[in-house]
């Protein structure tokens, strides 16, 4: 009993020495360890991400930070739209002469409607989140605001915008206007638009929106011919073709820089998150595709 315990000690002891000697001979290695992914250096002043389908955390910088939001605030003007009862995507609406003035007098981002065609409801949501038209917005806001009055039905769009987002729990969020051409108030966080975003992504015509690339729409004129416009996403994760890129909206502005409200869907996981006041554009699509990129690690 005793020898053959000792002929097991040896044998252990032989594959010991055995396993030493491969492994300091790099013959033998153990299988790594995942380094821990690091988390990224963004130049926006605040960011925000989440894995859309838990609602987890995945990434902060000064998410809380009330910020300018540019025409990420379009966003909610296309959620307030689209909440609307008894909605008709189809209802044809008149471009008035008032919406090219506003573009003209502000020098703002326009889908360049022409005044006296008859536009849907849907292209307008087209016009809207694709080239970021502030005419589209205050098309939208004309025909969905209530009132006797443009400027009544204005002012009423936009309340619907704010208690739209106290009823999301955007709770460091205030709108001021339909488009983001700010009268000193509109602001918003990184992850209240985050919140935001999450929340419309879930109907199906804004989702099919925002992932378009390009887009062209046939309309009615006044005189009752018809003209095509031709949109082209402004988000350039799509642009650049970001696998699994489906949206959603771009910024920008004198205070709020650069910012960008992005997503992305890869086997079967879904990363939503926003940069606000990115330096430029190009620091803001490169700060969306580190989010992802951790994002999709983590």
């Amino acid at each position: 009993m005793t020898a053959i315990k000792g002929a097991r000690v040896r044998r252990a002891a032989a594959v010991v020495v055995t396993s030493g000697a491969m492994i300091a001979a790099g013959v033998v290695t153990t299988a790594p360890a995942h380094a821990a992914v690091t988390k990224p250096t963004i130049t926006a002043a605040g960011g925000f991400v989440m894995n859309n389908g838990t609602g987890k955390t995945l990434f902060t910088k000064a998410a809380d930070t009330p910020r300018k939001t540019g025409s990420t605030t379009k966003i909610m003007t296309a959620k307030v739209v689209l909440s609307q009862k008894n909605l008709n995507l189809d209802a044809k609406v008149t471009i008035q002469k008032a919406y090219s003035d506003y573009i003209v007098k502000n020098g703002a981002s326009h889908a360049g409607l022409i005044v006296g065609d008859k536009v849907t409801v849907r292209q307008l949501l087209y016009g809207l989140m694709l080239p970021s038209g502030c005419d589209a917005a205050y098309a939208l806001a004309d025909k969905f605001g209530t009132g006797s009055t443009r400027a009544a039905r204005v002012k009423s769009f936009i309340a619907k915008m704010n208690s739209t987002a106290k009823s999301l729990g955007m709770k460091n969020t205030k709108f001021d206007s339909f488009d983001g051409i700010s009268n000193g108030t509109n602001q918003s966080t990184p992850r209240d638009l985050t919140k935001l975003a999450s929340n419309v992504m879930k109907n199906s015509t804004f989702k099919t929106i925002v992932k378009t690339v390009t887009t062209k729409q046939k309309v009615t004129t006044k005189s009752g011919g018809y003209r095509y416009y031709t949109w082209e996403n402004s988000n350039k994760l799509l642009l650049t073709g970001y696998a699994g890129a489906i949206g959603i909206k771009t910024g920008s502005g004198p205070e709020a820089k650069a910012c960008l409200v992005f997503a992305a869907t890869r086997n079967g996981k879904t990363v939503i998150g926003t940069v606000l006041t990115a330096p430029t554009p190009g620091d803001r699509l490169a700060d969306a595709k580190k989010l992802l990129n951790y994002g999709f690690k983590v």
